[in-house]
């Protein structure tokens, strides 16, 4: 397909971005849920990285005999930043040692503070579009966490009262900060280690968690209650990944299932999104998939978190072929087969270059739509990655440069179908299922990358409504 015309015609879709973020300020309130903290932000360099596996001693074979995705120990968190630095992935581990997070802390510092956890970067960009109003769920919100929050007063969660107010404005004093490490790297940046020479791939980040709340899951109860009497058109659901089996996780996970319920049984008109997230305990990602998955209307994920599941859901020859093969044709055989297994009515997957959505032909919004809410969520989620904040003025500065990796793939996914619409609409079929893609707008050195997939997939479906 001739290129200057296949970009131009996808450049031409986004043009329905303005008039799609204007329909967003009509929508009554969006609930999201349970995640928040405070993001330490720390760039690290090959060279940096390099210096703090020479302090520790590490060779280069101990660092890639990785035991454990958990930090327990010094040695743990260098393993991990040293995979995602060299294969430029996401991930994310759980640090319970606090001497460990006292390390960190002192020999990798931060730069910022910022907005963290899905629940709040999700409701900073829910908030910023115009929604009346967005519920955000904190269980700790002192000053340091209210500062992180969009300056918005149609954020809102709860004082140490249960009063409902401006949640930048709040101040729960007795509430203990709670502070993740997001250690970004840069793509094309090196580092060399017993002669050999490591080039990062992409930018991308590693993330060290350090949170008692939130790994025990501590739920507001004052969120809780609000919510039974509050119309609303969305609840996005996120945080159950940093659960632990050994920690009561499984238990967890079976209370907050129950508390779904209720609310499902409340608010039937209400869409409810699941955010899969990075989740290194097995048995707590099988209970996600088996107990979470089924009680939602749509779930995001990844390429990372697609294989990931698909290994608990007893794929992992199909989970091995897509990460030898990561391509869009590929996940897609990935996502349907965890559709098919799980019985959720909407997946949506955000790769590299490249978003698609798996749904229901009868699910609650249609193709159009659909596709309207992934091209916005693709230039909102490009005003985060360059100004590092999402609003009017940062999302009216993108220019709808498709990406050339998206439409490489999107071409590729439309011959493979035999589709060729595919390519020309976005909008086609799979098995039985209707199927929309869109390829993406992609920011060379991006200001952040945190929270980007979680931007996209509740921008997705919410703008879609």
């Amino acid at each position: 397909m001739d290129t200057p015309i296949f970009k131009q015609l996808w450049q031409d879709k986004y043009q329905v971005v303005p008039e799609n973020l204007k329909k967003l300020k009509k929508l009554n309130a969006v609930a999201t849920g349970f995640n928040t903290n405070i993001d330490a932000i720390c760039r690290l360099t090959g060279e940096k990285l390099k210096m703090l596996i020479e302090q520790e001693g590490l060779s280069l074979a101990e660092l890639q005999n990785i035991e454990r995705k958990q930090i327990v120990d010094e040695t743990d968190f260098l393993k991990g930043v040293f995979k995602t630095f060299t294969l430029g992935i996401a991930e994310e581990w759980i640090c319970e040692n606090q001497d460990v997070y006292a390390w960190i802390e002192k020999n990798i510092g931060y730069e910022y503070l910022q907005m963290g956890g899905q629940g709040g970067i999700i409701a900073n960009v829910l908030s910023s579009v115009g929604i009346k109003k967005v519920i955000a769920h904190t269980n700790s919100l002192p000053k340091l966490q209210a500062e992180t929050f969009a300056k918005n007063d149609n954020l809102i969660s709860f004082d140490e009262n249960g009063k409902p107010k401006p949640a930048y404005l709040i101040n729960r004093q007795n509430d203990v900060p709670l502070i993740h490490f997001i250690i970004e790297f840069r793509r094309g940046d090196t580092m060399e280690l017993e002669g050999k020479l490591f080039k990062c791939p992409r930018s991308n980040r590693f993330i060290a968690t350090y949170d008692p709340l939130n790994l025990k899951l501590v739920l507001n109860e004052h969120f809780m209650k609000a919510l039974r009497h509050e119309p609303l058109d969305f609840v996005i659901l996120s945080g159950f990944h940093a659960l632990q089996a050994k920690n009561d996780g499984l238990n967890l996970i079976d209370q907050a299932a129950a508390r779904i319920k209720e609310w499902k049984d409340m608010m039937p008109q209400t869409l409810f999104h699941l955010e899969i997230a990075s989740t290194q305990d097995l048995a707590i990602r099988q209970a996600i998939v088996q107990k979470l998955v089924p009680l939602v209307d749509s779930i995001g994920i990844n390429e990372r978190e697609t294989m990931d599941v698909l290994e608990v859901i007893n794929q992992k020859a199909l989970a091995k072929y897509c990460n030898e093969q990561t391509t869009a044709e590929n996940l897609l055989k990935g996502i349907s087969k965890i559709k098919e297994i799980t019985n959720v009515k909407r997946i949506q997957l955000h790769m590299f270059g490249l978003y698609m959505t798996l749904k229901d032909k009868d699910f609650a919004l249609s193709l159009d739509d659909n596709l309207k809410g992934m091209l916005t969520a693709s230039v909102v989620a490009a005003a985060k990655a360059k100004a590092g904040t999402t609003d009017e003025k940062s999302i009216q500065t993108i220019t709808y440069d498709v990406s050339d990796v998206g439409l490489i793939e999107l071409e590729s996914l439309s011959i493979a179908l035999g589709q060729p619409s595919l390519a020309l609409t976005g909008i086609g079929r799979y098995r039985t299922w209707d199927l929309i893609v869109t390829p993406t707008i992609l920011i060379e050195n991006p200001v952040t990358l945190v929270g980007m997939g979680d931007t996209i997939s509740a921008l997705s479906l919410v703008s879609a409504k």
